[in-house]
């Protein structure tokens, strides 16, 4: 690791060990996604201790929702992560100095795009959704309050993406540690104080958010290195713009598709009724933290390939790759067992009615056993974007992830209707997805290492 690495206890990721880098730059954000995650759960939680299945069973509803308008955050950044890391490992203090003050600017102008459209198309999705009658009203009012602080989670993702560009990964996980608390005592203050049901959940959440924004803002201002943030220099530079969007809009356009197919999904679930809709989300919270253990390692490896990439070291992705993917089967494995193993207790913690757990269990048990095959795709999906082709990914996930699902809900889920048929559906589109991936990974690396010996040859030949 190089002097300036050790000094700042930042990872070096052009030079340093891989599977130790990856894992080290992987648990600061696993921890981070566990804890933004909590937000979502402990809403489920309180509400469902509190005010009753009617009142959890409107807050899992809107799971799907929910995740429109997170994905859509954090698939946006993934731009801004992309772009400052490529210019980090160029060492072009400018590029990185326009990137950093682009992306902050982007962020709310995002934010405040996903609140007017969101606001505006609220109760027709939750139409769409088939959401029952008797939780529609407070579903809508969940949503809409969450819409409102959309710029300040645009804002906290972006801002986190610019730190871990820099190898940075553990301060936002302080910050959200502390808003996770906020969250958790606001929770039960405005739910058990104050009767505010699934409005005090939501303003909670809003309110721990914007914690986790000004602190991560404090911290880019206060940063003494390249991607420090000068307030009155915020402003859209127009090739950083078009570099992020280029990186960030197909990765984000990729994640609200994946979400509205959820959202047709979840009208599959609400065929089954208020009690089963409850244990589906409850089920979803659990094994959403198997989830949230493997997007940590896409995350360092969009990172540690934006960074090789943008300092012309080829050599070094196949490796990258490699241990990615043993890292995310690894940590898919260990976590999913834990789920599979404490299923009945954790279920418990949200919910008192019996029928809600065994509902959820029946979900833990098949999607915490596959999800290792989501953490190999997901791997390859930050692999292609670091080397520049975000596109592709996005073909493939909305082909082979969200169409495959939607055909298997209208024809197989038909003739085999239950829950257990849509779970199936999720690990077949895995595999799809990432063979997929595979095969487009190899082709284009084969065109970046064929591209980059042409031009050593023609440097050669120059001099």
């Amino acid at each position: 690791m190089s002097i300036a690495a050790k000094k700042s206890k930042k990872i070096d990721m052009i030079n340093g060990p891989l599977i130790s880098g990856i894992v080290r730059f992987s648990l600061p954000i696993m921890a981070t996604g566990i804890l933004q995650h909590l937000y979502n759960a402990a809403d489920i939680m309180v509400v469902g201790k509190f005010a009753g299945h009617i009142a959890q069973g409107a807050v899992t509803s809107t799971v799907a929702v929910v995740g429109l308008i997170t994905n859509a955050s954090i698939g946006l950044s993934v731009g801004a992560n992309v772009i400052v890391a490529r210019m980090i490992g160029a060492k072009n203090k400018e590029g990185i100095h326009r990137a950093v003050h682009t992306s902050i600017a982007l962020s709310l102008i995002c934010g405040l795009i996903i609140s007017i459209i969101g606001l505006t198309f609220t109760e027709p999705l939750l139409n769409l959704m088939g959401c029952p009658r008797e939780m529609i009203d407070l579903s809508a009012l969940y949503v809409k309050i969450l819409l409102l602080g959309a710029p300040i989670n645009m804002l906290y993702n972006f801002g986190a993406s610019v730190l871990r560009a820099s190898g940075d990964t553990k301060r936002p996980l302080i910050f959200l540690a502390v808003s996770g608390l906020v969250n958790v005592a606001l929770n039960l203050v405005f739910v058990i104080v104050f009767e505010m049901s699934v409005a005090g959940v939501a303003l909670a959440t809003i309110a721990s958010q914007l914690i986790s924004a000004v602190l991560v803002t404090i911290v880019l201002v206060r940063d003494k290195g390249d991607v420090k943030l000068v307030i009155k220099k915020i402003r859209i530079y127009k090739n950083e713009l078009i570099n992020i969007i280029k990186v960030g809009l197909p990765s984000g356009a990729q994640s609200v598709i994946f979400s509205l197919s959820n959202v047709i999904i979840q009208s599959s679930y609400n065929l089954f009724g208020p009690v089963a809709v409850s244990g589906v989300g409850v089920g979803g919270s659990i094994d959403g933290f198997v989830y949230l253990s493997m997007n940590a390692v896409y995350q360092a490896a969009l990172t540690f390939t934006s960074q090789n990439y943008g300092a012309a070291n080829y050599s070094r992705l196949n490796k990258i790759l490699r241990s990615s993917v043993l890292v995310a089967v690894v940590s898919g494995i260990v976590v999913g067992g834990i789920t599979i193993i404490f299923g009945r207790p954790l279920a418990s913690i949200y919910t008192n009615e019996p029928k809600v757990v065994e509902y959820a269990l029946e979900r833990v048990y098949i999607m915490s056993s596959t999800y290792f095959l989501c953490g190999i795709m997901d791997v390859l999906s930050g692999m292609l974007r670091g080397i520049n082709h975000s596109v592709y990914p996005m073909i493939v996930s909305v082909v082979g992830i969200c169409g495959f699902r939607i055909l298997w809900i209208c024809t197989v889920f038909k003739y085999f209707f239950s829950l257990t048929t849509i779970y199936i559906s999720y690990p077949l589109s895995w595999i799809i997805a990432f063979i997929a991936m595979y095969i487009g990974y190899m082709v284009f690396y084969k065109k970046l290492i064929k591209r980059s010996a042409s031009e050593s040859e023609a440097d050669l030949s120059a001099k």
